[in-house]
């Protein structure tokens, strides 16, 4: 199973890129993988192919109208379980026994 956190935006595009992140998250919601929403990314959950083909549909829903795209990267690999989306912060939660503020 992969965890994998990215941003992308065009370059060139001027100070707001909300248009493309919008364009890229309605890839991703499409898609039907597992993902969480951050102010600074996303993070999808998935086999390699299934979360790599979302990166690469997102790449080339930009790529129509962006000469130039900026991209952040980045990966975790375990084999086995799934559902770590959650099931890593809860572990840290039952280590410090409360709550956190996520």
């Amino acid at each position: 199973m992969v965890l994998l956190e990215f941003a992308m935006a065009p370059g060139g595009k001027g100070e707001s890129v909300s248009e493309y992140v919008a364009r890229i998250l309605d890839v991703i919601d499409r898609s039907g993988v597992r993902y969480q929403l951050t102010p600074m990314g996303t993070i999808l959950e998935g086999d390699w192919s299934e979360v790599m083909g979302v990166v690469t549909a997102c790449f080339q829903a930009l790529q129509t109208d962006c000469a130039r795209i900026g991209m952040n990267l980045k990966i975790d690999y375990r084999a086995g379980p799934e559902s770590r989306l959650t099931s890593k912060i809860e572990a840290i939660e039952q280590r410090l026994g409360r709550k956190l503020a996520t």
